[in-house]
């Protein structure tokens, strides 16, 4: 007679043992409790999506002018007509133009009797995905006319197509500041937090003479010294060092302090007396160990450079057409009349608060999953 074979109930893969678990599978799972840190994830996730694939969900080039729509509005997208009747596929209405009797500058008007269907994956203008691959794919368009869902500026450029560029421009300025100074911080504050004494003390007052400077007047002053006639690459790439020179302070303060807890820990100790060198230490040993704060001060500086370089654009003296930024695109709407007569060109100032919402509402989620045992 056989015995019984006894049932070994199985664990469930969703049952979690944070004793077992690592640093960063603790850092994710309280992260994830951290509900607006997960909609500012999901916000800056669309905005690299649309960063990345500018090119194909522009519905033109940023540089293609209409004529026939100057200084117009945004348009619709409706799927009921001026009688109530419903189409399946998505449309606009035909624009018309016309002279205004006052000013005699042409004017859009919206004619309902004929209807624009929007199509997917049309041809339009050709252009060079991310400057390799040619091609004349757009992800929609209107057959037989055009569609600006931002409406036009003064030359009749599509403000939505170039809010897309832009975005790509916005966030990689963003992005390699962000690196550059997360390199000098974690370098220069590494250096006064290990070693200490006069190193560290000269350290300090250079960041404090940084500081200390008003930071407005200093990016003006740095901007305004770059030559004129330089190309839009050379200004793109001198801007973001500048960000980078001013950004790396708060980091290298911050690296500095956990140094001067760690440096005589049993751990930095032992490989000291294992014959490390101490560029081994700092980087193999000391970083690691406060990685996620690191992690959460770049998280939080990322809006600090991208609201920089959106100022200095805006004023003029950062990034400069035919370059496409933020701030570039708000450029135009500086002054009162401008922004009365075509309001929709401070549409992209709503593309800079969703980024810096975005990325404060994930700083605040990293800050409190840095410290996961915290309640």
């Amino acid at each position: 007679m056989t015995s019984p074979v006894l049932a070994i109930p199985k664990l469930k893969k969703s049952n979690r043992r944070p004793e077992m678990a690592t640093q960063w599978q603790l850092m994710w799972w309280k992260f994830k409790k951290h509900h607006m840190a997960l909609v500012g994830m999901i916000m800056l996730s669309l905005l690299v999506f649309s960063a990345v694939f500018a090119e194909i969900l522009s519905p033109e080039i940023p540089t293609e002018r209409n004529n026939k729509y100057l200084a117009s509005g945004p348009m619709g997208i409706h799927f009921f007509d001026s009688e109530w009747n419903f189409h399946l596929r998505p449309f606009v209405y035909s624009r018309s133009t016309k002279r205004d009797p006052v000013t005699l500058r042409k004017i859009a008007v919206v004619d309902e009797t004929k209807l624009w269907p929007i199509e997917f994956f049309v041809t339009g203008s050709p252009y060079k995905f991310w400057g390799l691959v040619e091609t004349d794919i757009h992800f929609f368009g209107a057959k037989g006319g055009f569609v600006h869902l931002f409406g036009t500026d003064s030359l009749g450029r599509d403000v939505f197509s170039r809010s897309l560029y832009a975005t790509r421009i916005s966030l990689s300025v963003g992005l390699v500041g962000v690196t550059f100074a997360f390199i000098l911080g974690a370098i220069i504050g590494g250096i006064a937090g290990y070693f200490g004494g006069i190193i560290d003390n000269l350290i300090m007052r250079l960041i404090e003479f940084i500081r200390s400077i008003p930071t407005l007047p200093l990016w003006l002053a740095l901007s305004a010294a770059l030559p004129r006639e330089w190309s839009s690459l050379q200004v793109y790439l001198a801007i973001t060092v500048i960000l980078a020179m001013i950004g790396w302070t708060h980091l290298a303060r911050t690296v500095r302090s956990k140094l001067l807890a760690l440096r005589e820990e049993d751990f930095t100790v032992a490989a000291r007396l294992s014959g490390c060198t101490d560029m081994r230490i700092i980087l193999r040993h000391l970083l690691p160990a406060f990685m996620s704060y690191m992690i959460v001060d770049v998280t939080i500086a990322f809006p600090e450079i991208l609201l920089a370089e959106t100022s200095l654009s805006f004023l003029g003296l950062g990034l400069r057409e035919p370059a496409e930024s933020w701030g570039v695109l708000l450029f135009a709407a500086q002054n009162v009349r401008s922004i009365s007569h075509m309001p929709w060109l401070l549409i992209p100032g709503l593309f800079i608060i969703v980024a810096v919402l975005a990325f404060n509402f994930v700083g605040d989620g990293m800050r409190d999953a840095a410290d996961p045992y915290s309640k």
